[in-house]
């Protein structure tokens, strides 16, 4: 059940059963959670995505718990991403909400060039693993929000 839900329901084994890798998991689990979130938003409010955010962050640290001393964080671990997905688009639809996602996705995969994501991501675990897609997606969302107040 651990690895399922880690996997965001399979969707994070996606890849690797179509082209022998891992790379770009991470983004596909994000891209697939991503609807969700902004459907949510749209048909419920901001408070709705936030509690998906959390559910999601709840299901991160207790899914990846048993898997971070097994196996670290494996490129089709993407839990993570779906949470961050949801965090960055909270409250954000339309173009704020892609803006928010690509920041997101930057900030994660450039990790290395933003104060709080590889910070988050050195910490020990499961709360490693999933800390640093949520500070990324906190840039996104920042961005997002930024957008709507300076260009919508």
């Amino acid at each position: 059940m651990h690895r399922l839900v880690a996997s965001f329901f399979g969707s994070g084994l996606l890849l690797r059963r179509i082209r022998g890798s891992d790379a770009g998991s991470g983004t596909l689990g994000a891209l697939i959670a991503l609807p969700f979130s902004l459907w949510s938003g749209s048909q419920f409010g901001w408070g709705v995505q936030l509690g998906g955010a959390i559910v999601l962050i709840l299901a991160a640290l207790w899914s990846t718990r048993p898997l971070a001393r097994e196996i670290g964080d494996a490129g089709w671990i993407v839990i993570d991403e779906a949470a961050g997905s949801f965090i960055a688009t909270i409250g954000l639809l339309g173009w704020p909400a892609i803006i928010a996602f690509v920041v997101f996705r930057i900030a994660d995969i450039a990790k290395s060039r933003l104060t709080g994501v590889v910070q988050a991501e050195s910490l020990p675990g499961a709360i490693g693993i999933t800390a640093d897609d949520v500070v990324a997606g906190l840039y996104g969302l920042a961005m997002g929000h930024l957008a709507v107040a300076t260009l919508f």
